[in-house]
């Protein structure tokens, strides 16, 4: 039981181009991992680093000198940027080919400038400006997209700015009676749950982007978190929303609850940049908890695992965060983790006949009576089935190593290893279907091209109906051939999830990676209804070309 948070605090330095963070926090790999993986896919014994950053390309910047004058008139001269490592760092987020792209020394579409507003005011004038003249904008908030949300799409526009919203940065109100608090988009996660905790609250939203993803990306992209079965995704945060728009000002949410026409602040959420700008966000807030506990448990199958997951949610005591490995994310979470804060579960396991069974990590945060009556709840299901409890040493090592994936596929990157994750979501009753489909989408897609995959699976949000399924799959890369490798498994996998009744993204986001899919997500009427509202408040498609609409 942790009467400190275990979250992570904010970063003091950039991401690095090439990466993931602050390249002084990679964990790196555990040595019985690493001997794990070159049993899985063959041996890590390639070096494939990043080009210097001198030797990566961008284009010239095509923004006329009349426009440059325009948009420094709005922010400032200091604030309209086009030095070759700030256009290399919005050259596009951190998705496989972003990256695969960026070390191999490709940002030639890099944004043309990067302008830095620092208000609402400021956003709206560099809107107008850029429909006037006809400058593609890209919102950028923390550059986390691991699909293609802020690739620098210029959808026929001559020249392409990347809108960073890092300035505005600012909890603008609290309302403490009310419980709900409004922050400027550019804020990031761990800043904003900072301010929010120095005064006796929290969000509790903690995706594994958390540590650089902003507000305003939270709520462009429909995020979750690992604590969202307990706190809720970020469009049930979500109270109200300030937007601008290039045809003006949209402003939705007052009360709780209306019922004056459609929700309009669902429009914005998962709106993705298409329509406007999130310029504050105000979100809903709880006290924040005294006590956090993570508590592991084996059981015998991901079937089995899934069932209890299942119990909990319908019965109303799911954890806050409820989380299952299939055996293989099992095995690679134990070598990784042998020998770490005291966790010595291999053996263990093996000794006690759960050696191919499945680690369920449940996790409450909040006041010490909250999580007793939690924990108790959540134990009377338990007690159903058939399970080794494991204590919370496997549970801390999990959420004190939470976000630290993406510096784990920087090391693999560097090793001419491919690593890739996605995600998706369907009704229990589904879920079988489902994940068996997509494991052997991936593995044929890659094995048929002579480089079968470690794939991995894990439960991460569970839902009365349903639940969410994250796959990750590390293969050694197809030399030469490395982004058609890449393309091959996405497409086998998305036509997959949704020959299997998936959703095309759980919280991922759409960008230009599932684009292609909108249409069979949402149909014919569906894309155009999108369109349109598109056309309404962006005339002239300035904004975010290329993304989510197909």
């Amino acid at each position: 039981m942790h009467e400190s948070s275990t979250l992570i605090t904010a970063p003091t330095t950039p991401m690095i181009w090439h990466g993931w963070g602050d390249p002084t926090r990679r964990p790196g790999l555990s040595p019985r991992a690493e001997a794990l993986l070159a049993q899985e896919i063959g041996p890590l014994d390639r070096h494939t680093p990043p080009v210097p950053l001198e030797e990566v390309r961008v284009g010239p910047s095509a923004l006329s000198d009349d426009d440059r004058r325009a948009l420094e008139a709005i922010v400032g001269p200091d604030r309209v940027l086009d030095d070759h490592l700030t256009r290399v760092r919005h050259a596009g987020g951190k998705s496989y080919p972003d990256l695969f792209r960026r070390r191999q020394g490709d940002a030639v579409a890099a944004p043309d400038a990067v302008v830095l507003p620092g208000s609402h005011e400021e956003v709206a004038a560099v809107l107008a400006v850029a429909a006037e003249r006809g400058v593609a904008v890209v919102p950028f908030g923390g550059g986390t997209s691991v699909v293609g949300g802020v690739e620098p799409e210029r959808g026929g526009f001559d020249s392409l700015i990347a809108l960073d919203l890092a300035r505005m940065d600012r909890l603008v109100t609290l309302d403490e009676e009310s419980l709900l608090a409004t922050f400027e988009p550019g804020i990031r996660g761990p800043e904003a749950e900072a301010e929010l905790r120095r005064r006796g609250y929290s969000l509790g939203h903690f995706p594994q982007s958390y540590a650089y993803a902003s507000i305003g990306g939270y709520v462009a992209t429909r995020s979750a978190g690992q604590a969202s079965t307990g706190h809720g995704r970020i469009d049930q945060l979500v109270h109200a929303v300030r937007v601008a728009t290039p045809i003006g000002e949209l402003s939705a949410g007052v009360s709780p609850a209306t019922a004056a026409g459609p929700d309009l602040r669902q429009v914005v959420v998962g709106s993705e940049g298409l329509l406007g700008v999130i310029t504050e966000a105000t979100l809903r807030i709880h006290h924040a908890p005294e006590v956090e506990v993570y508590e592991a448990h084996a059981v015998r199958s991901f079937t089995e695992g899934a069932a209890i997951l299942r119990e909990l949610v319908q019965a109303g005591v799911a954890p806050d965060v409820c989380r299952l490995s299939d055996v293989d994310e099992t095995r690679t979470f134990v070598q990784q983790t042998e020998g770490v804060k005291g966790t010595a579960l291999r053996g263990y396991l093996s000794l006690r006949g759960y050696g191919e069974g499945c680690l369920l990590i449940l996790g409450w945060d909040g006041s010490r009576a909250s999580v007793a009556l939690g924990r108790a709840a959540a134990a009377r299901v338990l007690r159903g089935h058939e399970t080794l409890r494991l204590g919370t040493r496997p549970g801390d090592a999990w959420a004190h190593g939470r976000f630290d994936g993406p510096y784990l596929r920087d090391e693999l990157m560097d090793r001419g290893v491919m690593v890739e994750t996605l995600e998706t979501a369907t009704t229990w009753s589904a879920i079988p279907r489902l994940y068996g489909a997509v494991r052997r989408a991936l593995h044929d897609a890659l094995g048929d091209r002579g480089t079968p995959p470690l794939v991995l699976c894990h439960i991460s949000h569970v839902y009365p109906s349903g639940c969410s399924l994250y796959y990750t799959w590390i293969a050694r890369q197809d030399q030469g051939d490395e982004l058609a490798q890449w393309r091959a498994a996405k497409a086998a996998a998305s036509e997959a999830i949704l020959a299997a009744g998936g959703t095309i993204t759980h919280h991922h986001a759409v960008g230009t990676d599932h684009r292609p899919y909108m249409t069979a997500e949402v149909g014919d009427v569906g894309v155009s209804l999108l369109r349109a509202l598109k056309d309404a408040v962006d005339p002239t498609g300035i904004l975010n070309p290329g993304k989510l609409v197909p």
